[in-house]
């Protein structure tokens, strides 16, 4: 007789406490995911890093040329 809840109550005790930490869990767990966003807490990596160089694009755009060009010359060797 002691496990009979009474029927004027919607909810036992039980099921009060286990829906307020669920929603508590819940909220938390959104909270996390709006926070995190890029998946970074902490951004102070960045710190001390240097922004490119003047010559930077110049020098991707010779590596890239440069592979080109060895692309190139393979393709005009092999049709030979």
């Amino acid at each position: 007789m002691a496990l009979f809840i009474r029927q004027d109550e919607e909810r036992s005790e039980l099921q009060k406490r286990l829906a307020t930490e669920l929603q508590e869990k819940a909220r938390k767990s959104t909270e996390e995911k709006n926070r995190q966003v890029d998946g970074v807490e902490d951004s102070s990596y960045i710190e001390g890093l240097k922004k490119p160089g003047r010559y930077s694009a110049l020098v991707a755009i010779l590596i890239v040329g440069f592979v080109l060009l060895i692309i190139w010359l393979t393709i005009l060797d092999s049709s030979r």
